[in-house]
């Protein structure tokens, strides 16, 4: 038999009220902010504004990375000789170029292009060139030559700047950009040789659409195997990050996708047509803003969280960009800003045919920074990397070690950090499994096939693929794991 217990009515109100009470206690409770009489603390003033600024600048150093590092870049160019529209560089990616990700696997030319002033055409000959322009916001514009819409029989590109309303002349491969200044990345395949596909680069024309016969015919200075740091590494965690952000914002065309991002910063004083003049407590924040903003990024690029970033289940070896579907991190309505914040923290140059995963890519890149057993990868030991032979590629690929510190080639004595196909393997053999070894010391009669690593220096690789074939996606091939050679 159950008995029913009747409560009192008061009571019974009393004890439907509690948990609102205890709610309401609970916010006025001692806690990160005071509270007397529903008005902040002049403590808690403080602490707000310290708390609301940091985690603003937080939000905009990871966001507008990229932007920066493109305007570091460009900087850097211009203090090495080049001049915009007239004036490129040759170079080769080689440890003595500090450089985020690059390699050595072909011949580079950097052109810096300035639509200030109209539209400009870049002219390809025929031949095997790569290419690729973002712009100073380090968005994809275009892809040109094998990638691009020419597929290597050459043509005429003309970049057009924000808002252009002119006429579009017909016969040309037409892209538009968010900045006036672009930077065109290219490479030349060397098929018949170095020499030979630093010829074919420097035989691309490049000059204004409006008076093409009066323009000059380019320069070119050979910056190969010159020493210079071009990254972002000297100032990435300092107030000048700051001053290079406000740099480009002040200079550059507003891009209406960042406005959100243009208020936040607005609010931390970094404003289009206003001075940078951060007071002491505002430096205080950004500096300490850069500092921790940049931890995180490292943490995300080479630790990543991600369930999607391994390349197979059975493997340590993760996409180095996590979104395939576009050169600008787009999927499902919104930018997937971890894989965009994985991406350029340790690389430079988006573009849809570096990130496509199926064959008729351009190029496919594999990020190795873990042994078999999941360790990250130390100098002071020797890893053996054993590679499946063929090789899905109709190109060629590489192997290339990053200092993880600085996301540039290692500085080893040997002055090189790769391992190619098309060099120092060109000799291997095209079945079985081919060995790799990186050390500190190279094991005896594996000398030619050997990286040499550096003791208290982390490392990574990219593993690159050009031109790859079907089983380097549906997982008919993979390279195995770096294992400890004791």
């Amino acid at each position: 038999m159950s008995r029913t217990l009747t409560l009192p009515r008061g009571l019974a109100i009393l004890l439907c009220l509690a948990p609102l009470a205890a709610a309401v206690q609970a916010q006025d409770a001692p806690g990160p902010y005071a509270f007397e009489n529903g008005y902040p603390t002049a403590e808690t003033v403080q602490r707000v504004y310290d708390d609301v600024d940091l985690n603003r600048a937080l939000q905009t150093y990871r966001f507008f990375y990229p932007n920066v590092a493109m305007m570091h870049l460009w900087k850097s160019n211009l203090a090495l000789g080049q001049v915009p529209n007239k004036v490129f560089t040759i170079l080769e990616g080689t440890p003595k170029k500090r450089v985020f990700t690059a390699n050595s696997d072909t011949p580079y030319a950097g052109a810096m292009l300035d639509l200030s002033a109209g539209p400009v055409v870049v002219e390809l000959p025929v031949g095997p060139i790569m290419s690729v322009v973002n712009d100073l916001n380090q968005r994809w514009v275009a892809d040109l030559g094998l990638p691009g819409p020419d597929k290597g029989q050459g043509g005429k590109y003309l970049f057009l700047p924000p808002g252009y309303q002119g006429e579009v002349p017909a016969g040309y491969f037409t892209a538009q950009s968010t900045t006036n200044r672009l930077l065109l990345m290219l490479r030349a395949l060397p098929k018949d040789g170095q020499q030979a596909a630093i010829a074919l680069m420097k035989s691309v024309k490049i000059h204004p659409l409006d008076n093409a016969a009066a323009w000059p015919a380019p320069q070119w200075l050979d910056q190969a195997g010159k020493a210079s740091d071009i990254s972002t590494v000297p100032m990435e965690s300092t107030l000048q990050y700051w001053r290079e952000l406000h740099e480009l914002i002040d200079s550059e065309p507003a891009f209406a996708e960042y406005q959100n991002y243009y208020g936040e910063l607005a609010a931390l004083g970094i404003a289009k047509g206003k001075p940078f003049n951060p007071d002491a407590r505002m430096q205080r924040i950004l500096t300490e803003a850069a500092q921790r903003g940049n931890a995180q990024m490292r943490v995300q690029s080479l630790a990543d969280r991600r369930a999607d970033r391994l390349a197979w289940p059975d493997r340590q070896w993760e996409w180095a960009v996590l979104r395939p579907e576009n050169g600008k991190f787009e999927v499902d309505g919104r930018v997937d800003l971890e894989a965009r914040e994985k991406w350029f923290y340790q690389a430079m140059i988006a573009s849809p045919a570096m990130f496509r995963r199926a064959p008729g890519a351009g190029s496919l890149y594999w990020l190795g920074s873990r042994d078999n057993h999941g360790a990250f990868l130390d100098g002071s030991k020797t890893y053996k990397l054993s590679v499946p032979q063929p090789v899905p590629a109709k190109l060629f690929w590489s192997v290339t070690v990053y200092d993880s510190e600085t996301r540039s080639q290692i500085e080893n004595p040997q002055n090189h950090a790769a391992l190619r196909s098309m060099i120092e393997l060109q000799s291997v053999a095209k079945e079985g499994v081919t060995e790799l070894y990186f050390g500190p010391t190279a094991p005896a009669g594996h000398e030619k096939q050997w990286i040499k690593t550096l003791s208290g220096k982390g490392w990574f690789t990219y593993f690159r693929i050009y031109g790859p074939e079907a089983a380097a996606f549906d997982g008919r091939w993979k390279p195995y794991d770096f294992e400890e050679v004791k």
